[in-house]
């Protein structure tokens, strides 16, 4: 078991020592684990396949599923990719700092360990400046993964990276919850149209203003588990985001939702199973179940994903049963809610009349 050290770090103005210290661990090879704007990751040096062998260990992460780079400047993605297109310069000087990552031919710089095993590398500049000081103090680019063990809801706060790798992994720095609560969008631009392989913090609709076409891969919209024999993307193939509860996703017209999923809760509680609702502002109030929480208004869909994980770990402290889940508009960020809500439940999914 490793020593892990917390450091709590100015968000807005991170301490140099702090960083410079989580730097050097980075650079020996070791495992930080780091905010973002999106969750928290847990990074390794990107060009060192050793470390970022730590990473899939540290996670119990299988070995098919690729890490996402992280960099501090675009001048770093010529140096981790080929033939970068003119539709990758639109979309770094658009997006990022930001929620976007981008698949590109990857060069031999970069390790098979980082790609899982593929010839392409998945890259994006995050947006928050203790990411940021990170990287660019580490002198290397940043594979980071989410920082959680492999399967369970991402990390939205150090408490959660705490819960999953405290004594796995060196360091943590601890700036807080974050900001957008869902991971970035992976947009495959070795595809023409590019293809969303992952949504997440950046909307189809926001990519589609920019580009023009731009395809969704049938996993993001999928409601049920399609097989794959290659993961171009993480997210795409193994079991992401779940709790220990028992999840089901209720889906349909909101009034239809609310019924079936008060029927759906009455059911398990008569059959003496402790009951977690995952409701909407508009529709709480209607529910009667033994632990009801609020992902926000149907209206603000952002909320949604900042409180989706947190959600889901906190039903987990109240050890219900079961959690049974409205569904949320699958436009802007409620693609990507709808996305880790139907993984989350192993496509367990009930469709109201």
């Amino acid at each position: 078991m490793k020593r892990t050290i917390v450091l709590k770090v100015n968000p807005e103005k991170p301490e140099a020592e702090k960083i410079r210290v989580a730097a050097k661990i980075i650079r020996r090879g070791g495992l930080v684990a780091f905010p973002t704007e999106t969750v928290y990751g847990l990074g390794a040096d990107a060009l060192n396949p050793e470390a970022v062998t730590q990473i899939y260990l540290a996670k119990k992460r299988p070995l098919d599923n690729p890490i996402i780079v992280h960099v501090a400047s675009e001048n770093d993605v010529y140096r981790l990719a080929e033939n970068v297109p003119e539709k990758a310069r639109r979309l770094m000087s658009v997006f990022w700092p930001g929620p976007l990552t981008l698949v590109l031919k990857a060069k031999d710089i970069v390790p098979k360990a980082t790609t899982g095993g593929l010839d392409t590398v998945a890259v994006r500049m995050p947006n928050l400046r203790v990411a940021l000081a990170l990287i660019k103090e580490s002198r290397v680019p940043i594979a980071a993964p989410s920082a959680n063990l492999s399967g369970k809801p991402s990390p939205t706060t150090a408490e959660h990276v705490k819960q999953d790798l405290y004594g796995r992994i060196d360091l943590i720095l601890d700036a807080g919850p974050t900001e957008v609560g869902v991971e970035s969008t992976v947009l495959d631009l070795t595809m023409d149209p590019p293809q969303i392989l992952r949504p997440g913090g950046v909307s189809y609709e926001a990519l589609s203003e920019v580009l023009g076409r731009v395809e969704l891969h049938p996993t993001v919209v999928a409601d049920r588990e399609i097989s794959l024999v290659h993961a171009r993307s993480p997210g795409m193939k193994h079991k992401h985001y779940a709790p220990k509860a028992k999840v089901i996703v209720v889906e349909g017209e909101p009034e239809a939702v609310r019924r079936k999923v008060q029927e759906l809760a009455e059911e398990h509680r008569k059959n003496g199973r402790s009951v977690g609702v995952l409701a909407t502002d508009e529709n709480k109030r209607f529910y009667k179940a033994n632990v009801i929480k609020s992902l926000g208004a149907r209206r603000d869909l952002s909320s949604a994903a900042r409180n989706l994980f947190k959600m889901l770990r906190e039903f987990d402290e109240e050890k219900v049963d079961i959690i049974i889940a409205e569904s949320v508009p699958i436009e802007g960020l409620g693609l990507a809610v709808m996305n880790r809500l139907r993984k989350a439940s192993g496509f367990n999914i009930v469709k109201a009349d």
